[in-house]
């Protein structure tokens, strides 16, 4: 999805499109809808839909109505109503999709009740956004020393400014309740503009700044994941995942969003495995699972004073012993169900060329073959000198 300029250079490293966040195809943005029915038209006697999606920093996307039928397209930027003053956004999409957009997330179904869209930005409107947006990363260290300074318990995770430099956004993450009357002063006499404070999850937090997970692919919250579901543990003790918490943990500090994914997979797998703490009642003593193979449909057991002898039983034959000791029967012992190993024949390499073998270089030669060649030398000598002596005594 991504514009020509993000090609390599001469020099073998990225060129890059420059435009600082404002991507002229919108393929290299976060939460990019592709535009399925671009080239396809509306019926004669439909009328376009004036809803339009628009995209801030770091994904932050709203909706808007298109008053003027201003011909918009994805990728340019428009200024658009605010609180006050006007911001400046990007198009990242137009038509009959911003309706499934909105119903996903809830939206209001009246377009009327959406802020609207002024007009295309001027050269004017993207010089002065691109100049606050060039100053929110020495603002954001200045707003975090001024809150060190006042002791409070918060962190300052990322500042937004609004288009036209009137408003600043601070995003904030805290595990308490934080007072911030004073630092809001501070950051109006500082700055010099009006403050509005944000605060946010962590799970949030990490959608906004982005970052790679341990899959080594971008985090699924700042791509394309964008309701967050609770995680809890049994979602890793269902899968047999070690509770490690630094494995377990995505780069928000919480449990990883994508422990959910196989979840139902899994849920569904274990509907009839029994579960480990049942134990199977024999004649030689109570067996206890030591181990499962879920979608393999194996257990493993072992008897409890024979710990290290496991015996592989299948879950229907598991579940038959469960039901004979619900009854008060007892089976005479596991090896009697134990699943029976094929053991797969090993094939010999064969010689096809019927020459040497592969391995005829491995064997060393012997020390001893010189001895042996000067043997039969000497030999062969002593023989013929006999039979030359024994030749001349009959002439």
């Amino acid at each position: 999805m991504g514009c020509t300029s993000c090609s390599s250079g001469t020099d073998g490293q990225p060129k890059g499109c420059k435009n600082n966040g404002t991507c002229g195809s919108d393929g290299c943005n976060k939460l990019t809808v592709f535009d399925w029915l671009s080239n396809m038209s509306l019926p004669g006697d439909q009328k376009p839909f004036i809803g339009i999606e628009v995209r801030f920093k770091n994904g932050r996307k709203h909706f808007y109505k298109n008053t003027e039928n201003l011909s918009l397209s994805i990728g340019d930027i428009v200024a658009t109503e605010a609180m006050s003053g006007h911001d400046i956004g990007i198009v990242t999409l137009t038509g009959e999709l911003v309706k499934v957009q909105m119903k996903k997330k809830n939206q209001v179904v009246n377009v009327e009740d959406l802020p609207k869209i002024y007009r295309k930005a001027t050269q004017k409107d993207i010089d002065v956004w691109q100049t606050v947006r060039a100053k929110e990363t020495e603002i954001q260290k200045r707003s975090r020393e001024i809150a060190i300074h006042l002791g409070l318990k918060m962190k300052i995770s990322d500042i937004e400014y609004q288009g036209d430099g009137s408003k600043t956004t601070f995003y904030y993450t805290a595990e308490e309740r934080v007072d911030f009357r004073q630092l809001i002063r501070d950051f109006a006499s500082a700055f010099s503009t009006r403050v509005e404070m944000k605060q946010v999850g962590f799970r949030q937090e990490a959608a906004r700044l982005g970052g790679i997970g341990s899959c080594g692919r971008e985090l699924c919250c700042s791509t394309w994941l964008t309701d967050f579901r609770s995680v809890k543990t049994s979602a890793a003790r269902y899968q047999q995942l070690s509770l490690n918490p630094q494995k377990l943990a995505g780069q928000c500090g919480k449990l990883k969003c994508c422990l959910n994914y196989e979840l139902d997979t899994y849920l569904d797998a274990l509907k009839d495995i029994p579960k480990s703490d049942i134990k199977l009642i024999t004649e030689k003593g109570n067996a206890i699972c030591q181990k499962s193979d879920i979608f393999k449909r194996l257990l493993w057991y072992g008897y409890e004073k024979q710990g290290m002898n496991w015996h592989k039983i299948s879950v229907d034959k598991a579940n038959e012993i469960i039901e004979l000791n619900k009854k008060g029967l007892k089976i005479t012992s596991l090896e009697d169900y134990a699943v029976e190993e094929k053991i797969s024949e090993t094939k010999i390499f064969e010689n096809v060329v019927g020459q040497d073998s592969l391995t005829r270089f491995d064997k060393p030669k012997s020390k001893n073959t010189k001895k042996r060649n000067s043997r039969n030398r000497n030999k062969t000598r002593n023989k013929k000198s006999y039979q030359n002596k024994k030749s001349k005594k009959n002439v």
